[in-house]
């Protein structure tokens, strides 16, 4: 296979779980641009929380709020879910105990409490949205109930949800998946999915370890992501995205 593109989830997976990138990684993934490989992300993080890695590791195009908005060289698409939507599913939610609810949308995070390493506006007026802006994602988290059959069961026709970091469920449009963005950026610069290398840890990272040429799941990553690898790594503590790139991409 003809390595055109790397493709990897952020946090879990190249980040260390402190959030950093080290030398190896870097330059890792310089050694694979100045072969002409594109490198690309995929992660359930927001535009603005990518960012400084995009400047960091040069990359050539992101997709952000797993699939929810694809940053290309000259234009971001985006696939936000529909207002009213947003809404039935919140009221369906928002008596549940000690659930926090947060919505990403293109005014920034709101939640109804506190989430530390989030930071968001916090907004007490759910099921009422907190702004007329885009709706690209809703989550609830409870440190007491799985939310997973609840959330589950108060989604709307056009919406799907995901399990992330075990305890998170993250609500989306149907459209809004790191595939269909993966295809977009791959789309772009005429490279196919069957010559790209993915990365990832979580349950959205199935998908795309699936259907690109290589997928390659990091060590920590979940039971389900690791039964349908094509590769497994070290984990993202001990760089294995690097460990993979510098074994069977620079050095084969």
């Amino acid at each position: 296979m003809a390595v055109r593109a790397i493709i990897f989830d952020l946090d879990r997976t190249l980040l260390h779980t402190d959030k950093t990138v080290s030398e190896r990684t870097k330059n890792a993934v310089s050694e694979c641009r100045g072969r002409g490989i594109r490198v690309f992300a995929a992660t359930a993080r927001p535009m603005r929380n990518v960012k400084k890695y995009r400047k960091m590791l040069s990359l050539d195009a992101f997709t952000s709020l797993n699939g929810a908005c694809v940053v290309l060289p000259d234009v971001t698409l985006d696939h936000p879910i529909a207002r009213e939507s947003a809404e039935t599913i919140i009221s369906r939610l928002v008596g549940v105990p000690d659930t926090v609810i947060s919505v990403e949308t293109s005014d920034g995070l709101f939640a109804n409490g506190d989430i530390p390493m989030w930071n968001p506006q916090i907004y007490d007026g759910f099921p009422t949205l907190p702004t007329d802006g885009k709706i690209y994602k809703v989550l609830f988290r409870s440190r007491e109930t799985d939310l997973t059959s609840h959330v589950t069961s108060a989604l709307t026709p056009d919406t799907y949800c995901t399990v992330a970091n075990k305890d998170i469920v993250q609500v989306m449009n149907l459209e809004a998946t790191k595939m269909k963005g993966i295809e977009k950026m791959l789309e772009h610069f005429g490279i196919a999915p069957s010559e790209a290398v993915y990365f990832g840890d979580d349950h959205d990272d199935v998908e795309p370890v699936r259907l690109c040429g290589v997928g390659v799941a990091v060590a920590n990553a979940i039971p389900e992501l690791l039964a349908v690898a094509d590769k497994v790594t070290l984990s993202n503590d001990e760089d294995g995205v690097a460990e993979y790139i510098e074994k069977f991409i620079i050095n084969k």
